[in-house]
């Protein structure tokens, strides 16, 4: 089977540069057998909060029926057709972004394997707002996803481009559509909300998966902007005091 990414330690290093807390000490959730392998990993500090410790084993619960089925079907395929089956994988693991006073933000790395020359990553986020005790999506503390596009875009755009220049030894000229070369939509991807100053949200974290920002070979690409005036005019008012502006370094 191809080898997954190291997905905890990828996780580490955007928590370095984002200025987000480290991640906790995991509890892990691990099976394997002829027919899957699965691993589901999130921080024992959540069981502080039980309606999202709930929330999450109810996710393990779902994703390992999921997979089994999966795999079952995989294998009768396999033999049907006389070919090899190779076990498939669900490696799902959370991350603590950042713990303020009122919330806790979440990061997540996927990763899965049904056959075929590699497996596929992604990335997910979620909120977990402890007055209200509800998870909540990053995305709806903003009044819409086309006002935050615009409050980050231009930051994203350039960071995008620098990191695509280091990988691949040559700028990328700035405006052109081409594929691979042009600008993606920021809040297309996963975002982030972290903190570095701990008083309210004053870093962003774009997470861009495989395929969406340059070919596979080129990996995940991890853009962190700040919070701005921007940023805080795109901010839902009943959400505005759970931001702030980052300190002059």
């Amino acid at each position: 089977m191809p080898m997954k990414p190291i997905l905890l330690a990828a996780a580490a290093a955007l928590a370095a540069t984002a200025g987000f807390a480290a991640p906790a000490a995991a509890r892990e959730v691990r099976q394997a057998s002829d027919l899957y392998e699965f691993t589901y990993v999130y921080p024992p500090a959540l069981a502080a909060y039980p309606p999202l410790r709930a929330r999450l084993d109810a996710d393990l619960a779902r994703q390992l029926a999921k997979l089994k089925a999966d795999a079952r079907a995989g294998q009768a395929e396999a033999r049907a057709n006389a070919f090899p089956y190779r076990p498939y994988a669900w490696d799902q693991s959370w991350q603590i972004v950042t713990d303020l006073p009122g919330w806790l933000s979440l990061s997540a790395s996927y990763w899965t394997f049904t056959g075929g020359a590699h497996g596929n990553s992604w990335f997910g986020a979620m909120l977990y707002d402890k007055r209200a005790r509800l998870p909540r999506d990053p995305l709806t503390l903003f009044a819409s996803k086309q006002a935050l596009s615009r409050a980050i875009r231009a930051p994203f755009c350039a960071a995008l481009n620098r990191q695509r220049a280091q990988k691949r030894g040559e700028p990328v000229k700035p405006g052109s559509t081409a594929l691979f070369e042009d600008c993606i939509d920021p809040v297309g991807q996963t975002i982030l909300l972290g903190s570095r100053g701990h008083k309210g949200f004053d870093r962003i974290g774009i997470l861009v998966a495989p395929y969406e920002a340059g070919p596979y070979a080129e990996g995940r690409y991890e853009v962190t902007v700040p919070v701005t005036p921007a940023v805080l005019g795109a901010v839902r008012r009943e959400y505005r005091a759970a931001f702030a502006l980052p300190k002059e370094s």
